[in-house]
């Protein structure tokens, strides 16, 4: 959520820092705002609900001219304190004006925090918990031991915050420096030639430069054009690790797509071999870091998956592969229940945290749960440095590259693999497979790119299919086996870019109360299994359609090429290639990632960036 964007260096510091903004907006916003040094001891700040172009109108109407600064900071804003209004907008400043404040995350102690401000008479001018922190640093610049330090003042006050937070920090007196404060919430340096830069994304800079450096919880950093620091809390240098980013600012572009989101979708061949790419080697799979002896694999016997939305439906996909290869229980949890139903773990207990942007709150306060009871905790992520990869045993990167829709799609498919490879992981350390049955599984995941790219050959099918499919008022899903999870994604695609009414059910629970919301002409997709691999299941779902298609609901049918036998059932088949069972996923998925997508946009919505919805959610 919110996009954070500091720059310090020789260029026009506003240019850059809207450009920044324009390349986080997929992380979801609702209003803007930057802060500069003005040159003759003030700041200039100019914020704005709404668009991004509200705020650039905003700028030019009241005299660009006078961003003429070398540094400055920005932020889009996602309302967690206070509605989304001008006076809310960041940046936040102290009463003098000379202190600017940018804030992601929730400061949970802000009211004992406000209270105090107010028992001095300091009158806030917003209803949020950011502003509380502008006026703490104004005090601790002022007096004290941080007196005139800006670095030292962010460091004190940080020290006093709870919760989850990135702080950007730029004071009057010190024009030409950034000072950024992380706990708990996504933040990340770009080094640059002359320049250097803060961002919640790399996306951010990544026109700029690629080379970065991870930042660690409870850090701080300072830049200015000619270096940077980075300090604990208490103000202690620490040692970073600097890395090159793998993709580059075409990877950041439509490339000639309507829309991010199919530029993406038609991206998953490449990201899928990505992910793969170096994970077998040695006559085994590896990942990509492992601070586990073998041995703690082998004593796994339990695994544990938390993720939240999309993630959790491949995590419902990991449980059929590990189990299926490793012969131990997996349980698929929500991280956001995981921690409060106290759940039994132990130190034969593995937990795989799965998370795109590596910053998920609910996801990261699983992973600490679960250290604190001894679990064994492996990350799956697509973003290096990210806060839930650090604090975890082993790490598997997706290596996706950028998503700017803020549905996911690549990064589902990537994470399906990347299941799979930890699930081969797992068998090959306990000897539940041999080595040549690993290297076999893998060679027919390490296929699976391809057919992706055959499933692509169904888009401008599924597209016109899309558009056909908006007026409905709703529309089911239907799968068993690894279909069922197809079939959930599938629905939440729909809630996520067309507001429309979707639900993914297991088709053997159809009479079990789903059957009543059938109705005549309403749209059903139905994701078949194979009619060789699962022959018994299919034979029920072809049951499951005809009963479905009696009560007059259209059919939508996603089946293997040469699957015959459902033809006569189907007002609408899409064929997919023929791959092993607990591969389908990564092509069935394909044709409803391209149906949501074309739904919303016949609808007249904007598909990369869905109403209420953020690219990752760093608060609870």
């Amino acid at each position: 959520m919110c996009g954070i964007v500091g720059y310090a260096g020789h260029r026009q510091a506003l240019d850059v820092v809207l450009d920044g903004l324009r390349r986080l907006e997929y992380r979801g916003y609702d209003s803007a705002g930057v802060a500069l040094p003005d040159g003759v001891g003030g700041l200039v700040v100019e914020r704005a609900a709404g668009a991004l172009t509200n705020l650039e109108k905003r700028i030019t109407e009241a005299d660009e001219a006078r961003f003429t600064g070398d540094s400055g900071m920005g932020h889009t804003r996602w309302a967690t304190h206070g509605a989304p209004t001008d006076r809310n907008a960041h940046p936040h400043r102290d009463a003098t004006g000379k202190v600017a404040v940018v804030h992601n995350g929730i400061i949970e102690n802000f009211a004992a925090l406000r209270g105090e401000l107010e028992g001095r008479g300091v009158e806030m001018a917003s209803d949020t918990d950011t502003e509380s922190a502008a006026h703490l640093v104004a005090a601790a610049y002022a007096d004290g031991p941080a007196a005139g330090d800006l670095s030292a003042a962010v460091r004190a006050v940080a020290s006093r915050l709870e919760g989850a937070f990135t702080l950007l920090v730029t004071h009057a007196d010190e024009p030409g420096t950034v000072v950024a404060a992380r706990r708990s919430s996504p933040l990340v340096v770009g080094v640059g030639d002359g320049e250097h830069f803060l961002a919640s994304d790399v996306a951010a800079f990544i026109e700029h430069t690629r080379d970065a450096v991870e930042l660690g919880q409870d850090q701080v950093v300072t830049i200015t054009r000619d270096g940077y620091r980075v300090t604990d809390f208490a103000g202690a240098d620490v040692e970073v690790k600097p890395f090159t980013v793998d993709w580059d600012l075409s990877a950041a572009e439509k490339g000639g797509h309507d829309y991010f989101m199919l530029k993406e979708i038609e991206e998953q061949p490449e990201a899928l071999r990505n992910t793969l790419r170096g994970h077998f080697a040695r006559g085994g799979v590896v990942l990509d870091e492992l601070r586990l002896a073998e041995q703690d694999l082998r004593d796994i016997d339990k695994v544990f998956v938390v993720a939240c939305g999309t993630a959790y439906h491949s995590g419902l996909l990991a449980k059929y592969a590990i189990e299926h290869w490793c012969r131990i229980p997996v349980e698929v949890e929500l991280a956001s229940e995981f921690r409060y139903r106290d759940p039994v773990l132990g130190r034969d207990t593995l937990v795989v945290a799965i998370s795109q942007s590596g910053e998920t709150a609910d996801t990261l306060e699983a992973v600490r749960h679960a250290r604190t009871q001894h679990a064994r905790v492996l990350a799956i992520c697509n973003t290096n440095g990210a806060q839930i990869p650090r604090e975890s045993d082993a790490v598997l990167y997706t290596h996706a590259g950028p998503e700017i829709g803020v549905a996911a799609t690549k990064t589902f498919l990537a994470q399906i693999a990347a299941n799979y490879l930890v699930g081969l992981a797992l068998a090959q350390a306990r000897g539940t497979k041999y080595s040549d049955e690993v290297a076999r599984e893998f060679d027919e995941l390490a296929a699976m790119p391809e057919a992706v790219r055959d499933t692509l050959s169904t888009v401008e099918q599924v597209r016109e299919l899309g558009t056909e499919m908006a007026t409905s008022k709703a529309v089911l899903f239907l799968g068993r086996h690894v279909g069922y999870p197809v079939a959930l994604e599938g629905a939440l695609k729909l809630k996520e870019l067309a507001y429309m009414h979707a639900e993914g059910f297991a088709a053997g629970e159809l009479k079990h109360g789903p059957i009543a919301l059938i109705e005549q002409d309403l749209p059903v997709v139905v994701v078949m299994p194979s009619p060789t691999g699962r022959a018994q299941l299919h034979a029920k779902m072809v049951s499951n359609i005809r009963e479905i298609q009696a009560r007059g609901a259209r059919t939508i049918v996603i089946a293997e090429r040469g699957d015959e036998e459902v033809r006569p059932f189907a007002d609408e088949l899409i064929t997919i290639p023929a791959v092993p069972t607990l591969l389908q996923p990564l092509v069935s998925t394909v044709p409803l990632q391209v149906m949501a997508a074309e739904i919303a946009r016949a609808r007249g919505y904007d598909v990369d960036k869905p109403r209420n919805l953020a690219k990752s959610v760093t608060v609870e």
